[in-house]
């Protein structure tokens, strides 16, 4: 194995933030980080969720035989970025890696990828005892989590996962998270001239309106947000709109909230409907269902620990957003996101401060020590 030529976690981050790598064409991303692990003396498999999710790259696995006893784990990952506007030049200025151009840094989550392969390449150099480590890299998250969806998760020998895919500090611990629903709302009304016959028409854009003006937008309370995030309709401006197609989304941490949004949503978008004389066409899609942890999990207990291991103060967090794990905890196999680090995620401030990437390799050989002494 060749661990000494290998380049230091935030070495290797700046390698891969070159990268332009955006959901489902992350092949240089999957390219280098297969070479990284091979390296390392690991066999990687890549499966076929590429063909499935209609990409370029599939999830890679590799996997680490205990050394010792204690608690098997896997650590995750996505190869994917939002997409970049230009080119992306990595640099350190003052305290922080930033992007010298105006558009994303990709720190989420090649900060992490680096992070934690720099951990696992510790691990492997120095011989470190271990009860077993499995790495998944999953595709296209940032589009709805696709790769760890088709991932068969069934290959897994660990009993706990840790995601890093969460903006903030160092040291906080995602505690709950909402479960999702994605709401397409197709309305169907009837075109007609708008100057000679507007009374013939039945304007789907104004069914649409009336329904987004009904809805309950926004934080509706501690737990439960929702959205419209598109609408597009209409054929010309002197046309009544014949159709609408709005996108929507709800969030809760509690299902019974979700569910009970849904049906709010839908109701009003009915009603919308039918008040300016068009019809409605539906579809509900369930991304995925919301968790919570409790301090004294296993999978929290072993976070706590090596957080605190690493020199950070613990946090614990509720989060708004999804990440792999809500996959994970769907499929039984208890799994935390950790932030790493980010700031300004998405966007062209996108940064991290260049010793969190470092840490990162920390926090990765403290779980390793964490779960084999549990």
């Amino acid at each position: 194995m060749t661990t000494a030529s290998a380049p230091d976690a935030l070495g290797f981050f700046l390698e891969l933030a070159r990268l332009v790598t955006p959901s489902g064409r992350e092949r240089a991303t999957a390219d280098r980080c297969a070479t990284y692990l091979r390296e390392l003396g690991l066999e990687v498999v890549e499966d076929d969720a590429g063909a499935k999710i209609d990409g370029d790259t599939g999830n890679l696995y590799a996997r680490l035989e205990p050394t010792a006893d204690g608690t098997p784990i896997f650590l995750c990952a996505h190869t994917d970025t939002v997409p970049a506007s230009m080119e992306i030049d990595p640099r350190i200025e003052g305290d922080y890696v930033v992007n010298a151009n105006d558009t994303i840094l990709g720190a989420d989550n090649k900060a992490t990828v680096a992070g934690m392969l720099d951990g696992v390449r510790r691990v492997v150099a120095d011989g470190i005892p271990h009860a077993g480590i499995e790495i998944v890299l999953t595709a296209q998250e940032e589009v709805g989590l696709q790769g760890a969806k088709v991932f068969d998760a069934s290959r897994l020998a660990a009993r706990v996962g840790f995601v890093y895919d969460h903006a903030g500090p160092l040291g906080g611990i995602v505690m709950a998270a909402p479960g999702q629903n994605t709401i397409s709302l197709a309305f169907r009304g009837q075109a007609a001239h708008a100057g000679i016959a507007p009374e013939e028409g039945r304007n789907a854009i104004a069914a649409a309106a009336r329904a987004i003006a009904a809805m309950r937008l926004g934080r509706i309370d501690d737990e439960t947000t929702a959205n419209v995030g598109t609408i597009a309709g209409g054929v010309a401006r002197n046309v009544v709109a014949p159709s609408c197609v709005v996108e929507a989304e709800v969030r809760s941490r509690d299902m019974d909230r979700l569910a009970e949004e849904t049906a709010y949503l839908l109701e009003v978008c009915g009603t919308a409907a039918a008040d300016e004389g068009c019809s409605l066409e539906t579809a509900v899609r369930e991304e995925y269902a919301a968790y919570r942890f409790r301090r004294g999990d296993l999978v929290v207990r072993l976070a706590r620990q090596a957080l605190e291991a690493a020199g950070l103060a613990v946090r614990e967090e509720e989060t708004g957003g999804g990440a792999d794990a809500h996959v994970f905890n769907q499929q039984g196999i208890p799994c935390v996101v950790l932030t790493s680090g980010m700031e300004r995620i998405h966007g062209p401030g996108e940064r991290i401060l260049a010793a969190d990437v470092d840490r990162m390799s920390e926090i990765t050989v403290q779980l390793v020590a964490a779960a084999r002494a549990s």
